[in-house]
């Protein structure tokens, strides 16, 4: 399968910490040849060292798209999302956050701290790979990402 004409790629930053939704996830992305997974992290700091570019992750590509869970070990997905709005260098990058929860409280505390949309993981494998067809072909054809320097 081949890009359209009119199809940006998606670099995306994937953070969660649930193997098992890490491998859904990618199996359902696998044949979106729009979609380049750059890295998991599996905790909020790991995301926020990546997206910084510290450490091992100095010479790292910044994505033009992160899925951040919201429950995780040392920093939340909240935390993440609130760090990466205060931050210059990666306030422009769009955050959605990709999680279990169907909490209202959530939802409104996503939009709050700037998350650009809210999913909610289906719970089994045909539902997320028709949600994340619909996901990648949004992303790639109808929104614009910003063009974060490297």
């Amino acid at each position: 399968m081949t890009l359209q004409p009119d199809t940006q790629m998606l670099h995306i930053l994937v953070v969660d910490d649930n193997e098992d939704d890490v491998i859904l996830l990618e199996e359902s992305l696998k044949d979106q040849p729009a979609v380049q997974l750059l890295r998991i992290a599996r905790d909020g700091e790991e995301a926020l060292a990546y997206l910084r570019r510290e450490g091992e992750f100095c010479g790292a590509p910044r994505p033009g798209l992160v899925l951040l869970d919201i429950n995780m070990p040392r920093k939340n997905g909240f935390e993440v999302l609130s760090e990466m709005k205060d931050d210059p260098a990666l306030r422009a990058i769009p955050v959605v956050m990709l999680t279990t929860s169907h909490r209202d409280a959530d939802i409104i505390e996503a939009y709050s701290g700037g998350a650009c949309s809210f999913v909610s993981k289906p719970v089994n494998f045909d539902r997320l790979k028709l949600m994340t067809g619909h996901f990648v072909r949004y992303w790639s054809t109808v929104a614009r990402l910003p063009k974060i320097g490297e």
